[in-house]
Formats: C-alpha cells, sequence, structure tokens
C-alpha cells in the first residue's frame, strides 16, 4: 500500500488512492492518480500529469515541491524533497517529527546521471532504503563501457540497425544522453511510445539532440542506426520493419544471462537506474543512521551486511513494488 506517516495521516508513494499522497517519482509502482492530493516535485507532477492524468494548478489536486523545500504537515510533521538520482525529479522524503529524522528514499541511484540530480546524502535517524539489486553478484559497470558496446554494434559493415529496449521514463534518456556524452550526433530513432516522455525531458532542460519518430520513414534511411523502444517491442511485429535489428537491451538485469536469453537479447546492456550492491551498502556507510529499514528488493543479503557491521537493521515488508525492467 506505501508508507503510512501516522501523525501527519499521509502516505509515501500509497498504491491506492489516499487523501494525501507524497510521491518519490514518476514510475508506475510508486506514482498513480486519483488521489486528493498530490505532493512531488514539479517534474514528477508533470510526468504524473503526462502518464496518469493527474491536475497541476489546483492546490486540491497537486503540490509542487522544489528541492530543498520544507513543507509542514499535519500534526507537526516536516517533509523536505531532496534528489535521489534516480530519474527526472526523483526525491527522497525527509520526515522530521518529535525530534527524529527518517529518510525514504524511494528508488535511488548514485552514479552521475546527465538526465537528473544527484542523490543527495543526508544524515538521519532512520534510514528506509531499498534493495532492488540487493545481492553482492549486482556490481554494475561503468556506463561509458557499456555505451562502447553499443556504439561498436552500431559500426556494423551489415547495415543492421541496433535497436535498444528501455524503459520509457528516465532509461530511454538516460541512454540517448549517454550516447550524446560519448559523442554519437547522428539522429536516434524512437518508438512512438518513447516521443512524448522524451519530449518532456527537453521541456525541463535536457538536451538529447535530434530525436525523429520511426513511423513513415524508409527501411533503408535506418541502416546503422539507433532506435530506442520499449522493452515489449524489442520481438514484436513492430520491429520486423527495422532492417535486420541487433536487439540490445538496457537494464541492470542483464547481469542475469537467462533473463537476456528469455528476451532473445542480442547485446545485453548493463545499465542501471538503481543503486548495486557496493553502492547501497557504501550509502548506508555515509548516511550513518541509527537503524536502516530495508524494502523492495532482496533484503536478506543487506539485514546481514548490517548485522555483520553491527548496523542496527530490519525489513520492512511492502506490496506492489517492481523492477519495471531496469
Amino acid at each position: 500500500m506505501g508508507i503510512h506517516v501516522t501523525p501527519a495521516n499521509v502516505w509515501i508513494d500509497p498504491s491506492q488512492p489516499v487523501d494525501v499522497a507524497l510521491v518519490t517519482h514518476g514510475h508506475a509502482d510508486h506514482a498513480r492518480g486519483g488521489h486528493g492530493r498530490t505532493v512531488a516535485t514539479p517534474e514528477t507532477l508533470a510526468i504524473m500529469q503526462v502518464r496518469y492524468g493527474v491536475e497541476i494548478g489546483s492546490a486540491t489536486h497537486a503540490t509542487p515541491v522544489d528541492y530543498g523545500e520544507t513543507l509542514t504537515l499535519t500534526g507537526g510533521v516536516k517533509a523536505t524533497f531532496i534528489p535521489a538520482g534516480h530519474v527526472l525529479g526523483s526525491a527522497q522524503i525527509l520526515l522530521e517529527h518529535a525530534g527524529e529524522r527518517v529518510i525514504v528514499t524511494g528508488d535511488y541511484k548514485r552514479r552521475p546521471d546527465p538526465t537528473c540530480a544527484a542523490f543527495a546524502v543526508t544524515p538521519c535517524d532512520v534510514f528506509i532504503t531499498e534493495a532492488t539489486f540487493g545481492l553482492p553478484v549486482f556490481r554494475h559497470p561503468p556506463i561509458a563501457g557499456e555505451m562502447n558496446r553499443l556504439l561498436a554494434a552500431r559500426a556494423n559493415d551489415a547495415g543492421r540497425c541496433v535497436l535498444v529496449g528501455a524503459y520509457a521514463l528516465g532509461k530511454a534518456q538516460r541512454v540517448i544522453a549517454e550516447l550524446r556524452r560519448a559523442g554519437y550526433t547522428d539522429t536516434i530513432w524512437l518508438h512512438g511510445a518513447m516521443e512524448r516522455m522524451c519530449r518532456l525531458y527537453e521541456e525541463h532542460g535536457i538536451d538529447l539532440g535530434d530525436l525523429r519518430p520511426v513511423a513513415g520513414v524508409p527501411r533503408a534511411a535506418l541502416e546503422n542506426a539507433i532506435v530506442v523502444c520499449p522493452p515489449s517491442a524489442l520481438n514484436d511485429r513492430w520491429s520486423r520493419r527495422l532492417p535486420d535489428p541487433v536487439t540490445a537491451m538496457a537494464s541492470g538485469w542483464m547481469r542475469v544471462r537467462q533473463r537476456a536469453r528469455q528476451r532473445n537479447v542480442e547485446l545485453p546492456l548493463v545499465i542501471s537506474d538503481h543503486a548495486d550492491w557496493d553502492e547501497l551498502t557504501a550509502t548506508i556507510a555515509e548516511v550513518d543512521p541509527v537503524e536502516t529499514w530495508v524494502t523492495h528488493g532482496r533484503e536478506e543479503a543487506l539485514l546481514r551486511w548490517c548485522a555483520l557491521t553491527q548496523r542496527r537493521a530490519r525489513a520492512l515488508a511492502l506490496t506492489g513494488f517492481e523492477d519495471e525492467d531496469d
């Protein structure tokens, strides 16, 4: 259902409609429409308006909160939104009440990302952290190397295009921005389902270069091109109109070979918008809370690490949170 802040009678990332919802970011397992009032960063609210019909401009429906801004809620609870580094507009939420500080991270990563504000380490008493990749096997490689692999595949001499499956919010824009940072200036082609969110990123100052929809483009024009699509389109009828695509997928789960095989992915790109094992443990050490609560992920290994490093920790069981092809 989400996290209930009892003194203020508000919910964080509730999965069902509530009177007041504080939302960490725009992914569907954290955000939804139908709340009486939604509190989030302006970027997250813009994403929610496009995806879930959240009304912006009415105090009874949506309240924008900038990073670093503090709201005083019912019961004297103070809520401050702090960058989480996950996707555009993503935030940790710092709750302060009766001398105690609690941080709810939502989803986060520690790697630099040209499409969103970087995670900000903030001291607290209770640190509620995700653990999507909370196993020692998950150590994400540098993204520059994954971009080099993608560009090498694009440089094939057979006239094939490279079709990159990437989640429509966050991952697709990050892959495009990293390609630009790697020096790739050619047109990047988009499946129709990707276009609106890419334009929203551009409206918020993220330069993604020359993007064009694939619809109506001759097959020959896409030879040796890079095309970005939702993961669900990698092997469906839509992809058959492309010139013998090299199928790639950008996801932290591409570290697991079986997942790549299941999706018939020829070029697995290990690119995640979540913290890996080293980043999760380093973040807990940096924040240095009195107690850590671990949720929606691989709790057991992270709890064991906390025990071995003499840190108080427990699992916080939440349902309905998914990896969304990360």
